[in-house]
């Protein structure tokens, strides 16, 4: 379709009509505007590396709000900030910026460049097998961010050379990315709140392009195609999934890893050697079993940490090698509290490397580190680490109480001369 607009396109149009024009034609003003064909567009982002896309309007996603609410009201955010710390703008794309007008949403799959790491994870495994490594998720494993909005950039530059208004909004807490891709028709909310696509699965990254240009939103709502499955409720490895398309985030694995403070006691054991992110409700699910891979592979990174390396690593190279994950407060402490917790679970007690490392964090100077150490330590059966001056040195500096209180768990401040 094309626009023959020369001129103030408003001009002696009294306000009624000008309301009226904006449901007819972009205000684009004096510019000449040809509006592209979607499947033009379409295939901008296919020779970007982009493997759907679809367009929603920017209508306010109610139901996705009264969720995210319902939710935050029942304490199931678990202090989670992200879209939770404003649900109205986060689902209404309007808010995006002034005179918004349509959303180009796009996902980008990661199956290729993570398949060979969907092996290594098991959801029902307590105890490392493979020694002291750590399991890094899939949607990190590859720089699959990088590469999501490199594409959406060739998007919006695609319709900007239209003289239209575009603007990226991918990770961000301004859009609920789930919610607008269903609404585009991308894919079902599943039981375990992930987009479902019914030929990429749950393996896709999201981001959109918010653009003044209206675009027809060409698709519906696809129905829920879990059915009666419950896999990823009953095997996630700590019970986070309960009700259909409800996360309880005090229990997910994945977020507990992100969260600041202690790695709660009562799930150490079953995050096994994951030390970034969980993938067991994609592993699990039936959809991805035949989910095809994406187009064009990103640049890998790692899938697996050697756990003693990053221990012994100073701050400034675990920031320079590992800062591209949410980590807490930008602090490598929590890399280390992480890095504990899968050491704690490895079968690598006999190693000297082990022993030498753990003994190095239990002089750390972050009590955070200090007090997971002391769970390793006695989880591997090295109490001979502990003795009496170590905890005289082990509680100094411990203004939280957080190695006291890791230590009276164990019982060692009643009896602290016990070999």
């Amino acid at each position: 379709m094309d626009w023959t607009l020369t001129g103030n396109f408003y001009e002696g149009k009294s306000v009624s009509e000008r309301r009226a024009d904006c449901f007819a034609f972009p205000p684009f003003g004096s510019v000449v505007v040809q509006v592209p064909n979607l499947e033009d567009i379409k295939l901008v982002a296919k020779n970007a590396g982009l493997d759907d896309l679809s367009v929603a309007g920017v209508e306010p996603l109610i139901e996705a709000r009264l969720a995210i609410e319902d939710r935050k009201r029942r304490g199931l955010h678990a202090g989670m900030h992200f879209t939770y710390g404003n649900p109205e703008r986060a689902t209404d794309p309007s808010q995006l910026f002034d005179g918004a007008r349509s959303i180009l949403v796009a996902l980008r799959s990661y199956k290729a460049s993570s398949f060979e790491s969907f092996d290594l994870w098991n959801a029902k495994t307590e105890v490392s097998s493979g020694g002291p490594e750590g399991l890094v998720a899939s949607y990190v494993s590859s720089d699959e961010y990088g590469m999501l909005r490199e594409g959406l950039m060739k998007v919006a530059s695609y319709l900007e050379s239209f003289g239209a208004r575009a603007e990226v909004v991918m990770d961000d807490n301004r859009l609920a990315d789930r919610a607008i891709a269903a609404k585009a028709g991308l894919g079902w909310l599943g039981r375990n709140t992930m987009l479902l696509h019914p030929e990429l699965g749950s393996w896709t990254v999201i981001g959109s392009v918010v653009t003044d240009m209206p675009l027809e939103e060409e698709s519906k709502k696809l129905p829920d195609g879990c059915g009666t499955c419950r896999r990823c409720s009953v095997d996630c490895p700590t019970g986070a999934i309960d009700e259909f398309g409800v996360l309880d985030a005090n229990r997910c694995l994945a977020w507990l890893l992100q969260a600041k403070g202690i790695f709660p006691r009562q799930y150490r054991a079953a995050l096994g050697n994951r030390l970034y992110g969980c993938d067991d409700c994609q592993v699990l699910c039936p959809v991805n079993d035949t989910a095809i891979e994406g187009s064009r592979a990103a640049v890998p990174r790692e899938d697996k940490v050697d756990i003693v390396a990053l221990l012994d690593a100073s701050d400034e190279d675990l920031m320079d090698q590992y800062g591209h994950w949410y980590i807490p407060r930008r602090r490598p402490e929590y890399l280390r509290r992480n890095a504990l917790v899968v050491l704690g679970n490895s079968q690598s007690g006999d190693s000297p490397e082990v022993e030498r490392v753990l003994a190095n964090c239990l002089a750390s100077p972050h009590a955070l580190v200090r007090s997971h150490a002391v769970w390793a330590v006695l989880r591997l059966g090295k109490r001979h680490l502990i003795g009496p001056n170590e905890i005289r040195t082990l509680t100094e500096n411990d203004d939280e109480g957080l190695v006291r209180a890791e230590l009276e768990e164990w019982g060692i401040l009643a009896d602290p001369v016990s070999p």
